[in-house]
């Protein structure tokens, strides 16, 4: 991490610490104004983001608009009506000791974000975190994924067309070299990855030279736990859902099933019928079903088609980088494929006879991102939510969890450091400022030296 820095890096840096400090992003109405401007923005270009996210991973426009375009415009949508409170300073009581007098919170604008995308959902991904610094009043360079192009180039229009470099920016090239040369030489008050976990940790690094905060978003082995209570016809086609959403490549996908042993079987025959439904006898020619991101992608996630049986699929097409939906039984948990992420639409199957053997098999991999239960007995879903930590997830469903603004989403150890979406979004974006206000109309010399008198006093306020 010791190359030069750019000079034009060097003057946005210098342009936008200036504008921030100028003050202007800190009004409501300017803050209003801009998450408007965004939306128009997007609007204006849902048509080239879609074709954007086509050409880079074969999405299809409705995934692409429920999946990435219509995504932000909820987040979009949650902070515009929820900012002039969020913004509020928020009063909160004082303790006997410092009476009288109130005490606030106030939520500060950090400053100058750098937000870093991953190439999965390459709009989504990097435009949703920027509500949040919007939000917060704060000014933000962009560095998209170089793996997904036309994405890249689509979001760059975007935002140059909405904003002035001096407010909000993009940066574009490889992000091995473009990342470490910004964090290197420019100070920033907050840095936002989402990304792998090797990755995750080179970025913190980086950032403590400045000492500066991050938010990382990274992921993991996503259990996805089905008992014998479950409704086995409808975990099967969310659990297809969420899995093979963007062919697999999604961050919070479910990674490997465990499954209740005597009802295995029925759900493989209900997941075939899923598959046959969502994307007909030969998901190749379906036009719901995306691609791996490149041939490297591809081969990194074929390879695990080799450990345990195929149940399902296992149809792959090196030059079309398709690979089909696939199931895997005969999986132990030293299998090269439960080491690491899957990131592609490989389900391995291990299964279970008791529900407390299921905290035990989750524990042999890093806290997951998520977690997902199927089950209709309340004793058995907190039975696993008091068992196992994980960041977020669902119960009888899949990924959705990332829809409901009003939740956090993040990881929790390897899995990632911080949340957002929603006001979790205006949070990570701010400094929460507190302030003491006394007055002066009444002074207590309780405090005052000296103190030979007044000990038996200081302890009765303060037992």
């Amino acid at each position: 991490m010791n190359q030069a820095p750019n000079p034009d890096y060097h003057k946005l840096h210098e342009q936008q610490r200036q504008f921030f400090e100028s003050g202007q992003t800190r009004s409501y109405a300017f803050r209003k104004q801009q998450l408007l401007r965004l939306k128009k923005a997007v609007r204006t270009h849902e048509a080239l983001i879609t074709e954007a996210l086509y050409q880079d991973l074969r999405k299809s426009p409705t995934e692409s608009y429920t999946t990435e375009i219509g995504f932000v415009y909820e987040e979009i949508n949650y902070a515009l009506k929820h900012l002039k409170d969020w913004m509020k300073p928020q009063r909160v009581s004082t303790p006997l000791i410092a009476q009288p007098a109130l005490s606030k919170i106030y939520r500060d604008p950090l400053g100058l974000t750098f937000i870093i995308a991953p190439w999965n959902y390459p709009f989504q991904l990097l435009i949703s975190p920027l509500v949040g610094a919007i939000a917060g009043g704060n000014c933000a360079i962009l560095k998209p994924s170089e793996e997904t192009t036309h994405t890249a180039q689509a979001i760059e229009k975007i935002i140059q067309d909405a904003f002035p470099p001096e407010y909000i920016a993009v940066v574009q090239g490889v992000g091995s070299v473009v990342v470490p040369v910004l964090m290197e030489n420019y100070p920033f008050d907050h840095v936002f990855f989402t990304g792998s976990v090797p990755v995750g940790k080179i970025i913190m690094a980086a950032a403590a030279k400045h000492l500066t905060p991050v938010t990382l978003e990274l992921g993991g082995k996503s259990p996805c736990v089905i008992d014998e209570t479950a409704n086995l016809k409808v975990a099967a086609r969310r659990i297809a859902w969420g899995k093979f959403l963007n062919a697999g490549q999604t961050c919070v996908a479910p990674d490997y099933l465990i499954i209740q042993q005597s009802v295995k079987e029925k759900f493989v025959r209900l997941m075939a019928e899923t598959l046959k439904d969502f994307y007909g006898e030969d998901p190749a020619q379906s036009p719901d079903y995306p691609r791996m991101l490149n041939k490297k992608h591809y081969e990194a996630v074929t390879k695990f088609l080799n450990n345990g049986r195929i149940l399902l699929g296992g149809q792959t097409d090196e030059k079309d980088k398709y690979i089909a939906p696939t199931l895997l039984d005969n999986i132990t948990p030293d299998d090269p494929v439960m080491q690491e992420e899957i990131f592609g639409p490989v389900l391995p199957i291990l299964t279970y006879e008791r529900l407390e053997e299921v905290p035990q098999m989750i524990a042999r991999q890093p806290y997951p991102l998520a977690l997902y239960l199927f089950t209709n007995s309340k004793a058995n879903e907190n039975y696993i939510m008091q068992q196992v930590r994980f960041g977020g997830g669902c119960v009888n469903d899949t990924v959705l969890h990332l829809a409901n603004p009003a939740i956090p989403f993040g990881g929790v150890g390897t899995s990632g450091l911080g949340s957002y979406h929603g006001k979790y979004s205006f949070d990570t974006f701010t400094h929460s400022k507190g302030v003491l206000k006394a007055t002066t109309k009444l002074d207590i010399p309780l405090r005052y030296p000296p103190y030979q008198k007044k000990a038996k006093y200081v302890k009765w306020f303060m037992d």
